[in-house]
């Protein structure tokens, strides 16, 4: 197991955690959203992903072939504004710290979970297709971090 992704992964989960005392902090000329809504959106996306993946039948696992994955998953980015968060990980209308760290608490361990998986164990991604655990692993960086890009914006304007 690759320590490395999992050292990013806490990393981004702990910056996340960092954030959540400016979560009703808003700035238009970023997003339309607080960084609350960002918070919430990448640990129910996060969670949502780890759960598909520990439940996964890896005997299903059939590696195919996705240009945007060839991509994107090298260069470790997703653009701003091309894709609206399925209704599922849409965060609701008040969005509370104690739901916040509930869900970072639960992401931290799945991680715990990710790490004993087979690596055919995977997730089936609507744009990039089914993922591997590492691509699993390396998508989770990727949209975490694509959060928290917005929210280091949002801070800093």
């Amino acid at each position: 197991m690759p320590n490395k992704k999992i050292k990013v992964l806490y990393a981004l989960l702990s910056e996340i955690e960092q954030n959540i005392p400016f979560k009703d902090k808003t700035n238009p000329k970023v997003t339309n959203s607080d960084i609350g809504w960002q918070l919430d959106h990448s640990l129910q996306v996060f969670n949502a992903v780890c759960e598909w993946t520990i439940n996964s039948n890896p005997k299903d696992y059939e590696r195919k072939f996705s240009f945007w994955r060839m991509v994107l998953f090298p260069i470790g980015y997703i653009p701003r504004g091309k894709v609206k968060a399925p209704k599922i990980v849409r965060p609701p209308n008040i969005i509370l710290d104690e739901d916040l760290k509930a869900q970072l608490q639960t992401a931290k361990t799945h991680i715990e979970a990710l790490k004993t998986l087979p690596e055919n164990a995977y997730f089936k991604h609507f744009i990039f297709g089914k993922l591997s655990k590492q691509q699993t692993l390396r998508f989770l960086q990727m949209h975490t971090n694509h959060h928290l890009k917005i929210v280091r914006d949002m801070l800093q304007a």
